[in-house]
């Protein structure tokens, strides 16, 4: 029997151009002889569809979808995922299903057991878990068919009480399969391979692993479909960042010899972050090349789907010259085209000329169109209007904050009059220590960097410039500033990022206590000074644009802190 994986991107609520992907997919799956396609995780409606499931109208278009591919599946079995109805009067009135669709008809149901309900997963709002366990039959063979997070569920300390495939196995299947809508992070791809090979070895069966693909606003699929024999011999392995069709045949896959026996690592609730423990270490892990090259094309295509499932062409960002907004620059060029990205310098009395300068060759070594705009008489007239409030108090945060707010204002009024959408520059050091202005520098329609710690900006702007100089080399090498006061330096109000990103990588996404970070050998009044920083700007944060997901913790929709707490504050 052969079996095809469909990794696909989709778009939420899209249901016409979702199911004309599975057609396709289907089509092409029949011409090269598959008996058996599979699709991931409701793949019907696109996944996270969210509080679009507590709308009927939405589950009847799932369904409506669900039979116009079965009518498809005269020759050839689907499996797809979409909401299904719970019949009982008891629980949560949707399941989330996967339908195996075989002669124009639905031949039986998997519903999900594990609903995560952590980081940027909130399934338990939603369905109903899964109380009864079987196999489904198809051209004499026997599917254990799960849903993504089923298949996690082997941890000495599980999250969940019932591990489906400990209910399937009694029933002799032939083959896994799961269905998922796995998000990427930088470590997430060797531990998906991990639990895959944990599931093989104690179930000692063939796995099946199809993975979505592309954004949902903040949320990045990678892909990575896996297809492992029972031996524990990778069998294929599907693109990452990119759609892509696997075809494998179970019979010739069954006939691989046992692999050579290998320990492997069960799970645990802190695999999916990794246990980076030395802190001399952790910035060589976070600029690790593999780590960054995946976070480069998970951008990518965080930007590129969020243009154009919005229906959006053109974008517009504030370029200072500093390495933040030239990565920015740089990353939106490739993924909409240098054309449809337009940069604004914006220099102020306290620009130095080579800030400026260096924005123009940026954009000249992109070939992207920009403007220079300077904002002094702006803020000289703000000043002029104020001067009757302000008086004689002196030079202060106040007006180093008109200058951002007013380049906010001239990109924000550029953005409105030629229908760009603005992308913000901030990045992840920044906005976890609140270094930044609402209203101003942190405005914007998408923030690209807001889940990359400076370290990281530096090590992708080295990594644009592997074959040849993009970002000129001063942007890379020169001490990071605002420029918003005579000879400032972000060091002047942050410990230096190297020390600051080990220091917050340990508190977010470890979520170490002040205890546990000072005993790894950094100083006990910074690590008080920067937490303190990080839970009293969480208001900030609150009122921040949608942040592009690449860690096992980001800002926004996976991290939930109260505004008004006094914890470390």
């Amino acid at each position: 029997m052969k079996i095809a994986l469909a990794q696909q991107n989709y778009h939420i609520g899209n249901f016409s151009s979702n199911t004309n992907k599975i057609l396709d997919a289907i089509g092409e799956a029949r011409k090269q002889g598959a008996d058996l396609v599979v699709f991931s995780e409701l793949c019907v409606c696109g996944y996270p569809p969210r509080d679009f499931l507590e709308f009927d109208d939405f589950i009847n278009q799932c369904y409506a979808a669900v039979e116009t591919i079965a009518k498809v599946s005269v020759d050839i079995g689907v499996i797809i995922g979409s909401p299904a109805r719970n019949p009982a009067k008891e629980g949560k009135d949707l399941f989330n299903a996967a339908w195996l669709l075989y002669q124009g008809k639905v031949q039986g149901v998997a519903y999900k057991t594990c609903l995560p309900t952590y980081d940027v997963f909130d399934e338990y709002r939603y369905f109903e878990p899964a109380f009864e366990w079987n196999v489904l039959e198809f051209k004499g063979k026997k599917i254990a068919l799960t849903i993504c997070e089923d298949m996690w569920a082997l941890s000495e300390n599980p999250l969940y009480r019932v591990c489906p495939m400990d209910q399937l196995i009694g029933q002799q299947p032939d083959l896994m399969i799961n269905i998922s809508a796995s998000p990427f992070d930088y470590d997430h791809d060797e531990d998906r391979k991990e639990v895959v090979k944990a599931n093989i070895r104690r179930y000692q069966l063939p796995m099946f692993y199809v993975n979505c693909v592309g954004s949902q606003t903040e949320i990045v699929f990678d892909g990575g479909s896996l297809v492992y024999a029972a031996s524990g011999e990778l069998v294929k392995e599907g693109k990452y960042f990119e759609e892509d069709l696997l075809v494998v045949d179970l019979e010739e896959m069954n006939n691989l010899q046992q692999a050579p026996d290998e320990v492997i690592r069960l799970l645990d609730k802190d695999m999916r972050v990794s246990k980076i423990e030395d802190p001399e270490k952790i910035i060589d892990y976070l600029t690790a090349e593999n780590n960054i090259r995946q976070i480069h094309d998970a951008l990518i295509l965080g930007i590129r789907d969020y243009f154009s499932k919005m229906g959006f062409k053109k974008s517009i960002l504030g370029s200072s010259g500093g390495i933040d907004s030239a990565v920015t620059l740089a990353l939106a060029c490739e993924a909409l085209g240098k054309e449809n990205v337009r940069a604004i310098l914006m220099p102020s009395q306290f620009s130095t000329d080579h800030s400026v300068n260096d924005a123009v060759t940026l954009s000249q070594n992109l070939g992207n169109p920009y403007d220079i705009i300077p904002i002094k008489p702006v803020f000289d007239a703000f000043l002029e209007s104020l001067a009757p409030v302000f008086g004689d108090l002196p030079f202060s945060v106040a007006e180093e904050n008109i200058q951002s707010r007013t380049r906010g204002n001239l990109v924000m009024a550029i953005s409105n009059k030629f229908g760009y959408i603005l992308l913000n520059t901030s990045n992840k050091s920044e906005l976890a220590t609140g270094y930044g202005t609402l209203y101003g520098d942190m405005a914007g329609g998408l923030s690209v960097l807001g889940d990359v710690y400076k370290m990281q900006v530096f090590a992708l702007a080295r990594f644009i410039n592997r074959e040849k100089e993009i970002i000129p080399n001063n942007i890379l090498v020169k001490p990071p500033s605002a420029e918003l006061r005579p000879g400032q330096k972000d060091s002047d109000s942050l410990p230096e990022y190297e020390v600051l990103d080990k220091v917050l990588y340990q508190y977010i996404e470890r979520r170490k206590s002040p205890d546990d970070i000072i005993r790894m050998g950094i100083d006990d009044s910074l690590v008080q000074r920067v937490l303190k920083l990080v839970n009293t700007n969480e208001y900030k944060r609150n009122q921040f644009c949608p942040i592009i997901r690449v860690s096992a913790k980001a800002f926004g929709v996976g991290r939930r802190m109260p505004i008004v707490g006094k914890y470390l504050s």
